[in-house]
């Protein structure tokens, strides 16, 4: 039981727990930002383009709703709202691709701060050897 409270406390200690929560609650704003992104922009624009066809409201009515003599419903029907399924799809297609393109451009930069800069190339060292036979040739001249 002690290994427990002891790896419990490391765990919240080394920071997984608030990176976690930071990151949920990001995750949890973001989604909302797409959510209205795709709602509000995207579908009714593919709307535009299919001739005025509102993918939330597409279903296929597996029972209809039963009604009284007044027209009001008495018992609910079935309906599979496939429409809202697409508009889920595009959502998640949405987020995927920003965070895709996120962690691309974060891994970018962390290669660009990690590499060490190139080292220039440097000139051929001259070994001793060399040196003291270009020395020996050129007192060799003076004579």
């Amino acid at each position: 039981m002690k290994g427990f409270f002891k790896d419990f406390k490391d765990f919240i200690a080394k920071g997984n727990v608030m990176d976690l929560a930071v990151g949920v609650i990001i995750g949890g704003a973001f989604g909302k930002i797409v959510t209205s992104l795709v709602e509000d922009i995207i579908m009714p624009l593919i709307s535009l383009i299919t001739g005025g066809v509102d993918f939330s409201s597409l279903k296929w009515v597996i029972k209809p709703d039963e009604l009284d003599a007044a027209g009001e419903v008495i018992k609910q029907g079935a309906t599979l709202n496939y429409g809202m399924f697409i508009t889920h799809i595009i959502d998640f297609l949405i987020i995927a691709l920003c965070i895709f393109l996120m962690l691309r451009a974060i891994m970018k930069v962390k290669n660009k701060i990690s590499k060490p800069a190139e080292e220039e190339p440097e000139e051929e060292k001259e070994s001793a050897e060399d040196i003291l036979a270009e020395i020996r040739d050129l007192m060799k001249k003076d004579d």
